[in-house]
């Protein structure tokens, strides 16, 4: 990636729906020139996709936690399936895989404290590989609004 991917990037992240036109008066780059740059960026996988982003309170799901969720036994057939059925709750929003003391990291939205309660007591806890389960409030969720590449640091320096 040069820096002219690295600014096309940049400014798709900032606002996904600018315009081909916008993109190259921004970046000083004719119009077919940005239009490369960004068809190169899907297609190398850099850029995966484009979509909406919503907040959560405005659509009646106010409250966020994370979940830390042990299962048992450790076994892929185990973590796979319970993977499956988390990704797939109405109430996820993002999914973590981690090592540690926990096998899964939830964050949920949820309309309530009585639904974030039955998320974790009527359908968490109830399911047989469920061993384990740690719920946190999340007070404030900030996302970064870019994500760029970041060089290698040369140990010798």
């Amino acid at each position: 990636m040069d820096e002219l991917d690295r600014a096309l990037l940049r400014l798709l992240q900032q606002n996904g729906r600018r315009t081909n036109r916008d993109l190259a008066l921004a970046t000083h780059v004719v119009p077919s020139t940005s239009l490369q740059r960004v068809r190169s960026l899907v297609e190398r996988g850099i850029i995966s996709g484009f979509r909406a982003e919503v907040d959560l309170a405005a659509i009646g799901r106010p409250v966020q936690a994370l979940i830390s969720v042990r299962v048992r036994p450790p076994s892929r057939p185990v973590i796979e399936a319970f993977r499956a059925w988390a990704a797939d709750l109405a109430e996820t929003v993002s999914l973590f895989s981690t090592t540690g003391t926990f096998d899964f990291l939830l964050h949920v939205a949820v309309p309530d404290i009585d639904g974030l309660y039955s998320l974790v007591i009527d359908r968490l806890t109830a399911r047989p590989e469920v061993h384990d389960v740690q719920t946190s409030l999340v007070f404030d969720h900030r996302r970064s609004a870019t994500v760029e590449p970041i060089e290698p640091v040369d140990p010798a320096e």
